[in-house]
């Protein structure tokens, strides 16, 4: 069966992450913060706020990003003094990560922002918790 683009769930998702995609750059380019590097910066905040004391492998497998990516980009975080990468004491191979004061706020104010961004673009939504699932099933 061939489809028309309008009716390709592909087209149409890759058209609606564009999107979405350039209202989350233009929300964080005040904060000084490409989008990959918001994600990192927020899961590692998260997996902190959790107890964690995660290395690049965790918050790459977290974030479901490219591992030797996710270390380029960490490593930006660490020269914009957001975090720190300490040797793991129980592997010496591994890098713990820890935000830096500074960059616990920035997590912080970059998520409320980027909260605020989602619900302004899916608010015309009538079922965001449908989407939610449906985005949960897709990525399982």
């Amino acid at each position: 069966m061939s489809l028309t683009p309008g009716d390709s769930p592909g087209f149409l998702m890759w058209r609606v992450t564009l999107r979405w995609q350039r209202a989350v750059t233009a929300t964080l380019a005040p904060l000084g913060l490409t989008h990959v590097q918001f994600v990192l910066l927020a899961s590692t905040w998260w997996l902190n706020s959790q107890g964690e004391h995660p290395n690049q492998l965790s918050v790459a497998r977290h974030a479901d990003t490219d591992v030797k990516m996710t270390s380029q980009v960490l490593r930006k975080l660490e020269d914009k003094g957001l975090l720190v990468r300490e040797v793991d004491p129980a592997d010496t191979r591994a890098r713990r990560l820890a935000l830096t004061d500074r960059g616990q706020e920035l997590a912080q104010r970059a998520v409320a922002a980027v909260d605020a961004a989602d619900a302004e673009f899916f608010a015309r939504l009538p079922d965001q918790h449908g989407l939610i699932t449906t985005l949960r099933t897709l990525g399982a």
